[in-house]
């Protein structure tokens, strides 16, 4: 086991290793800026303006000129991301919790790169993937108690989050916010990033909830049918306005955090 966490370590301090995961997180900066875009197309238009999560980003990624390399580059940076995740889960000095959030942040980070991957060669995301493997979970043994604990899983992380966001809890996964009024932009464009997106994840997580407690998969779903959610509530087209802000928001700070990421 020392062994493994002193390979482990020696990969965290790569220099290569920590310019492709920096690279990672501006990869995750672009997508969250498109994801944004879409959010706020689809609030401003009646016409169906393309899946606002991350595959509607890759799709959008795709069909752009050059966007074969950015799809294989992101395959690359997300790799190299969730790879440092695995090296700070295994090294040693971590507290038990940090080794468990980096761990789920590296599942996070290699299903992104997977996605990327399947856009870049072409295969598409596989539309419906959440409602299909929600429907086998369902249907397993205890499969309700599952998905409704993955549900409150979801919905704690996003309390987190918002919780994050309010009290600039993110500054501590920096070296630094910058200087001046780029530094004050950092510092806002994080606190309302974190928010917005821990509000999304509260939804993501109260629609797999529901999920459970009707034992219909269909009521589950991913970001997408989040903002769906939220535009068919009073006042939605503005509620959408403001989460697609918001997912702008993180995306700028991720570009941020790339730069000033403690590593």
């Amino acid at each position: 086991m020392n062994s493994a966490s002193g390979a482990a370590q020696q990969a965290n301090d790569s220099k290569v290793l920590q310019g492709l995961a920096r690279a990672g997180f501006a990869v995750s900066g672009l997508l969250h800026l498109i994801v944004g875009g879409l959010v706020v197309k689809i609030a401003l238009s009646s016409s169906d303006s393309g899946s606002a999560d991350s595959s509607g980003a890759f799709s959008e990624i795709a069909q752009t000129p050059g966007g074969a390399f950015v799809l294989w580059f992101a395959v690359v940076a997300f790799a190299a991301l969730a790879l440092w995740q695995v090296t700070e889960a295994v090294s040693r000095g971590q507290e038990a919790t940090d080794r468990a959030k980096a761990a789920g942040k590296a599942v996070l980070y290699g299903a992104m790169g997977f996605i990327a991957m399947r856009f870049a060669t072409g295969s598409g995301s596989g539309g419906g993937s959440e409602e299909s493997l929600t429907a086998k979970a369902l249907a397993a043994p205890a499969g309700q108690l599952l998905v409704g604990a993955v549900g409150l899983a979801i919905i704690g992380g996003g309390v987190y989050h918002v919780y994050k966001g309010w009290k600039e809890k993110f500054r501590e996964d920096l070296r630094s916010t910058g200087t001046g009024a780029a530094g004050k932009g950092v510092v806002l464009t994080g606190k309302i990033g974190y928010i917005a997106k821990g509000a999304a994840l509260v939804v993501l997580g109260a629609l797999f909830v529901w999920a459970a407690l009707t034992a219909d998969a269909d009521k589950a779903g991913g970001m997408d049918d989040v903002f769906a959610t939220i535009g068919g509530q009073p006042f939605g087209a503005v509620l959408l306005v403001a989460m697609g802000l918001g997912f702008a928001a993180y995306g700028l700070y991720s570009f941020a955090r790339a730069r000033f990421a403690r590593m």
